[in-house]
């Protein structure tokens, strides 16, 4: 089945050629695709094309016959670009996973040497490479371009080719129900979206609505293998999140702008993000996954430790791919907990040679500039290990604090775990437990909820009220010994950050 071609960035690349741009470095797992688009541009400006790899060699590429032609067997990567040095033709050379061979002298050198020779010629490379390996010394002569993932339009272009294959029984699919199909496609390549249509038409018999599951099980598979981000199931519902009346009413309404035609329509953005600030406990990290069930969003998780690595330039190329793939999978939810932890996890003294500020920089000015729809739940504890550069306005939409719950909020908190166990709230003085609950979080009514099950099932009973208060007057909270640091952290969010309640 052919891959279906779109415009999206080559209208840049074909004003680069046209302006005899020597050398251009292009990043995609989508070999097919480019190449297909590529030529069909080669036609537009009467160019040759031509295809390298190590392992076909050269060989000219024919869309009108649509065949390809052995030029020469030139698979040494020196002679290939002496061959492009030689060339007369008005021609693009594409060289696939040319990255490989860029850390040799011989290659740079005569790259550097070609730069200055295709200014003055009607030649442009183009290194196509699905990773950006690109030595210091031609920072400078090559130009770098990420493909991005195909548009809705190319979906819909994919789905209608298939259609065209197959009968209209097997082909459950109304004009709406395809462009529902090609937006839950978003973060696919064309591959593994036919693959995944071809999966659903296996399992379901037919190609419809129902095939979104697959997608996002497909999904999945893609954050697994970035090996940075984790995926976590939107489980949490709004309703397990006691009391945060303030927080929730917020994003009610940001819910409802976030992917909503009519909102843009009206003139409202789409939302950024938020930080939520408050002692461990609080239910930062349970925000994050409520935010993802209610808005219906797949929750990405950024993992700052995975993130630094040991190799030189693989940090910066790490966060790098952890947003270019949080990107392709929007419209979702970015979790990035405990930033604080983040940024001074990636320190190392003075071996770091400031591969920390390069890292968290780019992370910011992608927060900044970033124009797709991913939102952004940045959590942390100490408020005092945060730049100033991270809380200034444009970053976040909003910053939240988020304090010990109050006592009805209490109220309401064990009344969420009572019934997550199976227990009738209603046997309970709940009251009276949030009193004598002075000062415990979120977190710590859950752990004190277990360890009074842990006690009735020993005792071989069911649990009781006074069960309860035991483990909550054997309990030692938090903020006994987080005063300090607590009353700071409040301080300072009086005049800086919005109270969660």
């Amino acid at each position: 089945m052919p891959v279906a071609n779109g415009p999206i960035i080559f209208s840049e690349i074909k004003l680069l050629v046209q302006s005899r741009c020597p050398i251009i470095y292009l990043t995609s797992h989508e070999e097919e695709r480019v190449v297909s688009s590529l030529t069909v541009m080669a036609k537009e400006l009467t160019k040759q094309v031509y295809s390298w790899s190590i392992t076909t060699g050269l060989q000219e590429l024919n869309l009108e016959e649509d065949d390809i032609s052995d030029l020469q067997a030139l698979n040494d990567p020196i002679d290939v670009l002496n061959h492009i040095d030689r060339c007369n033709e008005n021609s693009i050379f594409i060289l696939k996973d040319f990255h490989f061979f860029m850390d040799d002298l011989l290659i740079i050198r005569k790259l550097r040497d070609l730069f200055q020779n295709l200014k003055t010629s009607n030649k442009t490379i183009i290194v196509l490479s699905p990773v950006l390996k690109l030595p210091l010394e031609l920072n400078k002569e090559i130009t770098v371009l990420d493909i991005p993932l195909p548009s809705t339009e190319e979906f819909l272009k994919l789905i209608n080719e298939i259609k065209t294959h197959l009968s209209a029984k097997t082909m459950e699919l109304d004009e709406k129900d395809s462009l529902l199909l090609a937006r839950a496609s978003h973060g696919l390549t064309l591959v593994e979206a036919e693959n995944v249509f071809s999966k659903t038409i296996v399992n379901e018999t037919k190609l419809s609505r129902n095939g979104i599951p697959y997608i996002l099980n497909e999904k999945k598979q893609i954050v697994r293998k970035s090996g940075i981000l984790e995926f976590y199931p939107a489980s949490n519902r709004i309703q397990d999140l006691g009391g945060f009346t303030s927080l929730k009413r917020w994003l009610e309404e940001r819910g409802q702008a976030l992917t909503s035609a009519a909102a843009k329509k009206f003139g409202l953005p789409e939302p950024k993000g938020i930080l939520l600030l408050g002692p461990p406990g609080t239910g930062k990290s349970l925000t994050a996954k409520v935010v993802s069930h209610y808005w219906q969003l797949p929750l990405l998780k950024l993992d700052f430790g995975k993130i630094f690595s040991g190799l030189v330039g693989s940090s910066e190329e790490n966060m790098r791919e952890a947003l270019k793939t949080a990107e392709g999978l929007a419209p979702c939810v970015l979790w990035i907990d405990e930033i604080e932890k983040g940024i001074a996890g990636g320190k190392s003294g003075n071996s770091d040679g400031g591969t920390a500020s390069r890292v968290f920089g780019s992370l910011l000015t992608w927060m900044q500039e970033k124009k797709s729809t991913v939102f952004v739940i940045a959590t942390a504890n100490d408020i005092t290990r945060l730049p100033p550069e991270l809380l200034r306005k444009g970053r976040f939409d909003e910053i939240f604090f988020l304090d010990l719950p109050r006592e009805k909020e209490k109220e309401e908190i064990f009344h969420i775990h009572l019934i997550k166990k199976g227990r009738d709230p209603k046997r309970f003085n709940l009251p009276e437990l949030a009193k004598t609950a002075e000062n415990f979080t979120g977190a710590e009514i859950e752990q004190v909820i277990m360890d009074a099950l842990f006690t009735a099932f020993n005792k071989k009973k069911d649990l009781t009220h006074e069960d309860i208060l035991g483990a909550i007057k054997s309990s030692v909270p938090l903020a006994a010994t987080y005063g300090k640091e607590l009353n700071e952290l409040r301080e300072w969010a009086t005049t800086r950050a919005r109270k969660a309640s």
